[in-house]
């Protein structure tokens, strides 16, 4: 695609838990970024990410997409030269807002590949883990129930499914200055309107205030109870989903007995954990904290005290 002009020399970019090795590199002055697969990926999840990552590029959520080889787990992308996500004008309302117009983009893409239902999708993540030995046995089992319970009681309709990126954390958010960008595609594929949403505001969009201003950025109009509601419960499940395909890679790992301290992990004690150095941020360790974080926060949500009425009113939506 270049042709003959000089590429400069490649610089790896670190960061990300794929695996992928990623690349700068500059022609005449222009940055780009390759991305290499790794060869366990199969195929098919290879084609799906580049199809995602493409049509999101068309609608203005993703940079630039020039070239993509599924078969050779090979993409080449512009660089975003990004700045921190604090710098954003306006502080975090605006940001906050920004991060709406974002999910409206990518929901604007041409609809990406299904792969089920959300709480499937999950549902047979979390049966594979309680079956791994990683948790004692049953450890798991008011997980698989709280699931089952949400899944009942929540309407899942596969026509309302949209072009979702299903991993929009900080660390997959690009501000060049100007606007937002989202890179990272390997999870992408249709799912419920609410999710990208929900993800983002668990960590860019906590308080009610900047919630409602996400929410209105994404869906044109302000959100009413249910709707909130209904945020409520997914993003619950966004948890759920993390935990699963975190802990996926340390099934295999070896050991000599379960891991007897499945809860050691809350959401404030994991960020004050990275705060004192006590997990080094990007470890493994780290990521196996995340995980088991991400597991508690699902099952303290289901047993919280308006659990079940934020369910009757998540109902409505």
């Amino acid at each position: 695609m270049f042709g003959r002009q000089t590429i400069e020399a490649m610089q790896p970019i670190s960061g990300g838990v794929s695996g992928a090795l990623i690349l700068r590199f500059r022609v005449h002055g222009q940055p780009y970024v390759l991305r290499l697969e790794p060869e366990r990926i199969a195929l098919h999840d290879r084609r799906r990410h580049f199809e995602c990552m493409a049509s999101a590029a068309e609608a203005g959520a993703a940079p630039r997409v020039h070239f993509t080889d599924a078969a050779h787990g090979v993409a080449i992308m512009d660089c975003v030269v990004a700045r921190p996500l604090a710098e954003y004008p306006g502080g975090q309302a605006n940001l906050a807002r920004e991060l709406g117009t974002l999910v409206a983009r990518v929901q604007s893409s041409k609809p990406f590949p299904a792969v089920g239902l959300y709480p499937q999708i999950i549902g047979t993540m979390l049966t594979t883990l309680n079956s791994s030995g990683l948790f004692a046995p049953h450890w798991l089992d008011p997980h698989a129930d709280g699931l089952a319970r949400i899944q009942i009681r929540l309407q899942w309709n596969s026509s309302s499914l949209v072009p979702a990126h299903n991993d929009p954390n900080p660390r997959n958010i690009l501000f060049d200055g100007k606007r937002l960008w989202l890179i990272d595609w390997e999870l992408a594929f249709q799912n419920d309107p609410l999710v990208d949403v929900a993800i983002l505001s668990a960590e860019l969009a906590e308080s009610r205030a900047l919630e409602d201003a996400l929410l209105a950025a994404a869906f044109g109009k302000p959100a009413n109870r249910e709707t909130r509601a209904r945020l409520a419960i997914i993003r619950l499940l966004t948890r759920l989903f993390y935990g699963c395909i975190v802990l996926e890679t340390f099934m295999h790992a070896p050991r000599t007995a379960p891991d007897e301290n499945p809860d050691e992990y809350t959401p404030q004690s994991f960020r004050a954990a990275i705060a004192n150095g006590r997990l080094a941020s990007g470890s493994q360790d780290v990521a196996y904290a995340f995980g088991k974080m991400s597991l508690t926060a699902f099952s303290n949500g289901i047993r919280s005290p308006g659990f079940d009425e934020l369910l009757k009113t998540a109902e409505q939506a």
